[in-house]
């Protein structure tokens, strides 16, 4: 939470004095999971996305835009030795409703789009990039 607001903060000085830009945070809030003892993490999930809400619309008149974007897991980030890897991989593959699960190149990807004047038009919003792992309202 704190990084995320510092890096924000840090980057939209810059920002504003070139007129445009873009934020992108990594979070996304959902509903309690009772299969993990996450409970800070799920908090500081809510917290990025009520900061995105909140500096989206603060940072706008600047032209800066602030996006999230969330993930159901990404397998290319645990580790090859930690303990439980193959039960928290099917897991999250297992989640999806394609049955794969986004990789750090579908990230980037998506990413990449999101910063770009392609994207123009996006702001305070939340991008989700796993592959129906999470179910947007």
């Amino acid at each position: 939470m704190r990084s995320t607001f510092n890096t924000a903060r840090a980057a939209a000085r810059q920002m504003k004095r070139q007129g445009s830009g873009t934020i992108l945070a990594f979070g996304g809030s959902g509903d309690p999971v009772p299969d993990y003892a996450i409970g800070g993490f799920q908090v500081a999930l809510h917290v990025v996305e009520a900061m995105r809400r909140q500096l989206s619309s603060e940072l706008g008149r600047d032209g800066i835009r602030f996006v999230t974007l969330k993930t159901g897991g990404v397998l290319e980030t645990v580790a090859e030795d930690f303990p439980g890897r193959e039960r928290i991989a099917d897991g999250i593959v297992e989640a999806t409703m394609l049955k794969r699960a986004a990789t750090l190149e579908d990230v980037g990807n998506v990413a990449a789009f999101v910063a770009s004047d392609r994207a123009r038009t996006m702001t305070a919003a939340t991008v989700n990039v796993s592959a129906g792992a999470l179910i947007d309202e």
